[in-house]
């Protein structure tokens, strides 16, 4: 059933998407200016850049505020499926191709109607009255914006693969302002057209734009191959015990989550994830005799083990980017009730990210099987975590990330993981809680007095 409403969808959008620019065409005179058009078009549709770290966009939204000042709005409804023309070396679904297209020309329509509702002036009235410009392109770009959003959060309603909220929490929210910035450069590129410089203009302002685009894209491929060997020194460090093997990653993306439903900006929620993945870093510090030691660790070997923090933040220092996830792999492992480690410290002391992880940290190793338990179950160690709030976590992060593991679920460790060692004579280790008593270790394991 909902598989032909999506379809039905699609073509009613088409159909209305075909008529839209059937009428442009009948209002639009063909010649240099028209051509030149299409072309900056095609060449902002090609060229891709991000709005937020997370949120890519091209810039033939830009263009198109250009083009409404520049030529109007039904220029704009007939030039603006060239902007989708870079993207058709992209595979995709033909129900897709039918409706980027199509939601294009609509959402191109809405954003002149705002334009001309607002009194937006064309051409060279454009420079007579600058202030009405500037603010009828802004008003064009929430039409656009608005337009835009409608018909994409309704196929994805459709779809049911992403809730329509929750697409307009996560990207439209965060891209709406930046766009709005981004329409004034739409406004600039049209007052150097039609101030005579016509399509040369774009070369003033879309190169160095690609500029940027190019230098940006290496700072990110730089970043991306730090995250990478991140990672892989990461996995080379769980290679020492094949009960722990993803739990990083699974970490990584388990705060990841919790972040996004605390509604955290991009840049936090990227170094959250970072601290996530790199939490026990300092483990390649611990011997491996240590690590894979079949059976409970003496005091020396628990000191042994917690002090892979502090190493942690050693082997991470000298990388700028990381910066603000030292706190965060440093204080890990402290207790809401001031029992934990390194530094004793309790509440709202402990670094908000550690207090994070730690939640995150633990769930983990309680649904994956260790050498001397099996995985618990997620409903088990939820209630666990809610048993132990307070002492070892914070409650009010404890109880989100209830709400989130029971809306969104869990990926649990492999199935393929080893099963417990049944010679084995222990009940926890350092990431463990014990149940029915509060959690937590005993003697040294369990932190400052």
């Amino acid at each position: 059933m909902r598989a032909s409403l999506l379809r039905a969808a699609v073509a009613a959008v088409a159909v209305a998407a075909l008529a839209v620019w059937i009428i442009a065409l009948t209002k639009i005179t063909f010649g240099y200016t028209t051509l030149a058009l299409c072309l900056l078009m095609l060449v902002g549709g090609a060229l891709r850049f991000r709005v937020l770290p997370n949120h890519p966009a091209a810039l033939d939204s830009v263009a198109l505020v250009a083009v409404f000042v520049i030529a109007g709005p039904w220029y704009a409804v007939a030039v603006s499926v060239f902007g989708y023309l870079a993207q058709l070396r992209q595979p995709s679904p033909v129900i897709k191709r039918i409706f980027n297209p199509s939601y294009r020309v609509l959402a191109a329509g809405g954003g002149g109607l705002a334009y001309a509702a607002v009194g937006g002036p064309i051409g060279a009235d454009a420079l007579e009255h600058i202030p009405i410009t500037v603010a009828a392109a802004v008003a064009g770009t929430i039409g656009h914006q608005l337009t835009n959003a409608l018909l994409v959060s309704l196929i994805l309603w459709l779809e049911g693969q992403v809730r329509v909220v929750e697409f307009l929490r996560s990207v439209i929210g965060p891209t709406f302002l930046p766009m709005l910035g981004y329409s004034a450069l739409g406004v600039l590129l049209a007052v150097m057209w039609i101030g005579g410089l016509n399509i040369v203009a774009c070369f003033l302002v879309v190169v160095p734009l690609i500029v940027v685009r190019w230098a940006l894209s290496q700072y990110q491929a730089e970043r991306a191959a730090q995250a990478a060997t991140m990672r892989a020194f990461i996995q080379v460090i769980e290679t020492k015990d094949l009960y722990t093997r993803g739990h990083s990653e699974r970490v990584s993306a388990g705060v990841g989550m919790l972040g996004r439903y605390l509604r955290l900006p991009d840049d936090r929620q990227n170094a959250l994830e970072h601290a996530g993945l790199l939490h026990d870093v300092g483990k390649v510090g611990v011997p491996t005799s240590i690590i894979r030691k079949p059976g409970k660790l003496d005091d020396s070997e628990m000191d042994a083990i917690r002090l892979h923090p502090a190493r942690g933040v050693e082997l991470i220092g000298n990388i700028p980017f990381l910066e603000e996830v030292k706190s965060a792999v440093l204080h890990h492992h402290e207790k809401y009730d001031g029992s934990g480690y390194p530094a004793g410290l309790s509440g709202a002391g402990i670094p908000y990210f550690a207090r994070i992880i730690g939640i995150v940290d633990a769930f983990d190793c309680l649904t994956s099987t260790r050498s001397y338990r099996p995985a618990r179950s997620v409903e088990e160690t939820l209630a666990i975590l809610v048993q132990d709030k307070y002492t070892h976590f914070d409650p009010d992060l404890v109880d989100a990330f209830v709400r989130v593991i029971k809306t969104q679920g869990w990926s649990a460790a492999a199935a393929d993981q080893p099963a417990p060692d049944e010679t084995v004579q222990a009940s926890l280790d350092h990431d463990d809680l014990s149940l029915g008593s509060g959690g937590g270790a005993s003697g040294s394991a369990a932190g400052p007095a």
